[in-house]
């Protein structure tokens, strides 16, 4: 999918039409990831596009100040340098307001859309822990099964807590380990024995299942999904 660049508004033609091509065409493909269930990087792209163009809409004086000059003349009586904009201020400011209020609205539209998928889908994923958990559940595995037929993919996790003066939040990083195939032998509390017999590195691993009663992306959505999921369920079940 074409990129909308983090500073689309403000590079190359400050033009209302220019512009507005730019962004219908962006959302057209944003709309068609939709359509095929493809949530990511579109709906994350969408959240960081508004937040940017509503701090424009706040900031405008502060945007405009940063458009170079040029030396116009001299005060020698004052010893002060002269300078002009290179822009016109009524002209570019009146075409980017046009163009914040053009697309604040389609991407509060899109993001919408994107947010009433995203709670959807969360709801059609179930998440289970398998066999005991051990206190420290801050790494393991997590099983991703897309099916009732489908195969059970792999991932060992490790969660992150960052911490700053105002919060504190999670983050997870994931590597793909193997898959197995669905069968009366594949029970997940098997699977997890059998990690634990090839895989020394974690002997006695938090272990998790998450299931979907959908058929989604696996990249563009039901991984990035069942990610957070599981640093949710980890969060509220810890000590």
């Amino acid at each position: 999918m074409a990129m909308l660049s983090a500073n689309w508004i403000t590079e190359k033609h400050i033009d209302f039409e220019y512009k507005k091509y730019l962004l219908l065409g962006y959302l057209q493909r944003v709309n068609e990831n939709f359509t095929e269930s493809k949530l990511y990087p579109s709906l994350s792209e969408l959240m960081s596009h508004y937040r940017n163009v509503t701090s424009i809409r706040e900031n405008k004086r502060s945007l405009f100040d940063s458009f170079p000059e040029r030396l116009s003349g001299a005060d020698l009586s004052k010893f002060n340098m002269i300078y002009e904009k290179l822009v016109n201020d009524d002209q570019v400011m009146n075409e980017i307001e046009s163009i914040i209020e053009f697309s604040i609205p389609q991407f509060e539209k899109y993001i919408s859309e994107g947010k009433a998928m995203y709670d959807f889908i969360e709801s059609k994923l179930n998440i289970a822990p398998v066999g005991i958990i051990p206190l420290h559940a801050d790494e393991g595995y997590m099983l991703l099964k897309f099916s009732p037929t489908g195969d059970t993919l792999v991932y060992e996790y490790h969660i992150t807590i960052f911490e700053n003066p105002d919060e504190r939040f999670r983050g997870i990083s994931t590597q793909y380990l193997c898959s197995y195939t669905s069968s009366i032998n594949n029970t997940f509390e098997n699977i997890k024995q059998d990690l634990i017999r090839y895989h020394h590195k974690l002997p006695n691993p938090a272990t998790y299942v998450i299931e979907s009663e959908l058929k989604l992306p696996l990249e563009e959505t039901l991984l990035p999904l069942a990610k957070r999921t599981l640093v949710k369920f980890v969060a509220t079940h810890s000590a």
